[in-house]
């Protein structure tokens, strides 16, 4: 098995180095936090942080929507790290997730906080939720396609001022350039 990963790590390092990117900052390695990866604007975004993450030797969940677990590419998506969540149904999604960080010491959750590749009015706030009840810090993660970067600052801790932390991550996220041009919007509690 080390083997594999070895040879995985490898290979991502390879297919950055190929491709131009590079990796300015690294992942905490030996402890929980949830990784907020932007600006989201292309589907090529996963697989830059799939690479980035591989190359990091990094074991980092994310959570997709449940038709990408569907069978012919859903083993995929598992074996990548990916947990199925289904939008369409209303449920504490916030309170599900801190319950698997408090059950497993080793996992870790990176997500896109616009939700979506499309424009949006405001971002959603259950990645802040979810490290504020987890007690783990937040991570922010610039996918910086004009600089063919993958920028990974020091992690953030929730403070009891969300409005401080929240203006603190969009200010890092709005000087990140986006496969797409996207505007990131104020936040809105």
């Amino acid at each position: 098995m080390a083997l594999s990963f070895y040879m995985f790590q490898q290979f991502c390092k390879l297919v950055l180095k190929l491709t131009g990117w590079t990796i300015s900052g690294t992942l905490p390695t030996d402890s929980q936090f949830v990784a907020i990866v932007g600006p989201h604007t292309s589907n090529w975004d996963f697989i830059i942080g799939v690479l980035a993450r591989g190359a990091l030797g990094a074991k980092v969940n994310f959570l997709g929507k449940h038709q990408l677990f569907m069978p012919l590419w859903g083993w995929f998506f598992k074996a990548v790290g990916g947990r199925p969540v289904d939008r369409t149904k209303s449920n504490n999604l916030v309170d599900a997730v801190v319950q698997i960080f408090n059950s497993d010491p080793d996992f870790s959750l990176a997500l896109a906080p616009e939700g979506t590749r499309s424009p949006v009015k405001r971002w959603k706030t259950g990645f802040y939720h979810i490290a504020s009840k987890a007690n783990v810090p937040i991570i922010t993660v610039g996918l910086d396609f004009g600089n063919k970067t993958v920028i990974i600052p020091q992690g953030t801790p929730t403070t009891d001022d969300m409005q401080q932390d929240m203006d603190q991550i969009i200010a890092f996220y709005r000087a990140i350039k986006g496969r797409h041009t996207k505007v990131i919007p104020d936040f809105q509690p």
